[in-house]
C-alpha cells in the first residue's frame, strides 16, 4: 500500500504511520505541526514527511500527484484555538474537501476519516447508537461534522470513525497527559465532573488493520470500549501509578458550556461489521501509558475544551 496520512505527526497519525512502515508499506505524511510533534516519526526509507496545511489545495494536489496513494488516512484536525473558527473551517471543512476530491481523482481504494464524539452534542441516550442524529455545538465539532458529511456524499470507499478517547504512545491531548505532567511538576490539578470512554492504542490499531482491508465494510461507525469512567477515576489512576500522596483531595469542577457531561458510544455495529472488540482494561492500559510518559516525557499538552485552555499555566 501507498498511504497518504494527513496529521501524520499527531497521536493517531504517527502510530498508524509507524505500524504501516513496519509492515512494509510506503507512507507520506502531511502535517503543519500545530499540535503534531516534530520528530514523532523516526526516519525511514519508505517515509516522506511534508510540512504544510491541508487548507492549501495546491499542496494537497501536489502530494497526491507525486506520491500517488492507494489509501488515505485523514487524521488532521484544527482545534488549538477555540476562537479561531476560520482556521477550524479552513482545515476541518475545506481541507477535508481538498483531500477527499484529490482522493477521488486518484481512485483510492480506501479513505479513512476520524471524527469526534462531540458530533452527537448533548444527548441523554446512553450508549449512543450510530444512527443517532448529530447535533454539534462547538466550532471544532461543527466543522468536523461538516467535513464528515462531505466525505459521506463523496462516493469514496470511506470509513469514518466516531472515536472515543484513544490513548497510548504520543498521547498529548486531553486529561491524561495533562494530569501526568502537572503531577510530576508538583502543580495543583482539578478534574472536570464528566465521564468518557477510553480506548488503548493497540485496540484501536487492531481495528484499523481490519478496516484497511479492501474487502472490509465501508460507512460510518462508532469506536468505543462500551463502558465509561469519570475523569476523577482517570486522575486517581495516574496518582496511583505515580505513587503520589496528595495533601488534599483534588478539586472537582463542573463542565463549561463547550463540554458534554457524559457520552458513551454504542460500538455494536462496529463489532459486528469488523469482528472487533476492545479488550484492554483501563487499569492495564494506564500502566502502559504512564510507563511511556516516563520513558519519553510530556513536553506540551493540548485540549479543544475551554476549561483546559483557560487554566493552562
Amino acid at each position: 500500500m501507498r498511504v497518504l496520512i494527513t496529521g501524520g505527526s499527531g497521536c493517531l497519525g504517527a502510530n498508524i504511520a509507524e505500524r504501516l512502515l513496519a509492515a512494509g508499506h510506503s507512507v507520506l505524511s502531511i502535517d503543519n505541526f500545530a499540535t503534531g510533534q516534530r520528530g514523532a516519526l523516526a526516519p525511514h526509507d519508505n517515509l516522506k514527511e511534508i510540512e504544510g496545511t491541508i487548507a492549501d489545495q495546491a499542496l494537497v494536489d501536489d502530494c497526491f500527484d507525486t506520491f500517488k496513494p492507494t489509501h488515505v488516512v485523514h487524521s488532521a484536525a484544527a482545534y488549538k484555538d477555540l476562537d479561531n473558527w476560520a482556521e477550524d473551517a479552513a482545515t476541518n471543512v475545506l481541507g477535508t474537501i481538498y483531500v477527499a476530491k484529490a482522493a477521488k481523482r486518484h481512485n483510492v481504494k480506501r479513505f479513512i476519516n476520524f471524527q469526534t464524539v462531540l458530533c452527537y452534542g448533548r444527548t441523554d441516550v446512553r450508549p449512543v447508537p450510530i444512527n443517532h442524529p448529530v447535533a454539534p455545538f462547538t466550532s471544532y465539532a461543527i466543522s468536523k461534522t461538516a467535513g464528515e458529511q462531505y466525505i459521506e456524499m463523496s462516493e469514496l470507499p470511506y470509513v469514518s470513525l466516531r472515536l472515543s478517547s484513544v490513548y497510548g504512545p504520543r498521547h498529548f491531548n486531553g486529561p491524561i497527559p495533562t494530569f501526568y505532567q502537572r503531577l510530576c511538576e508538583g502543580k495543583k490539578c482539578f478534574v472536570v465532573d464528566t465521564q468518557r470512554d477510553f480506548i488503548e492504542m493497540e485496540d484501536f490499531l487492531d481495528l484499523f488493520d481490519r478496516i484497511m482491508q479492501d474487502d472490509a465494510p465501508t460507512g460510518t461507525y462508532n469506536v468505543s470500549s462500551g463502558s465509561d469512567v469519570t475523569i476523577k477515576e482517570i486522575f486517581d489512576s495516574i496518582v496511583e501509578n505515580l505513587g503520589i500522596e496528595l495533601d488534599e483531595p483534588v478539586e472537582v469542577r463542573p463542565p463549561e458550556d463547550d463540554d458534554v457531561a457524559r457520552i458513551l458510544l454504542d460500538p455494536s455495529e462496529t463489532e459486528k461489521a469488523f469482528g472487533w472488540k476492545a479488550t484492554t482494561a483501563l487499569k492495564e492500559g494506564m500502566v502502559k501509558q504512564i510507563q511511556w510518559f516516563k520513558e519519553h516525557g510530556v513536553e506540551q499538552t493540548y485540549s479543544h475544551l475551554k476549561i483546559a485552555q483557560k487554566n493552562k499555566d
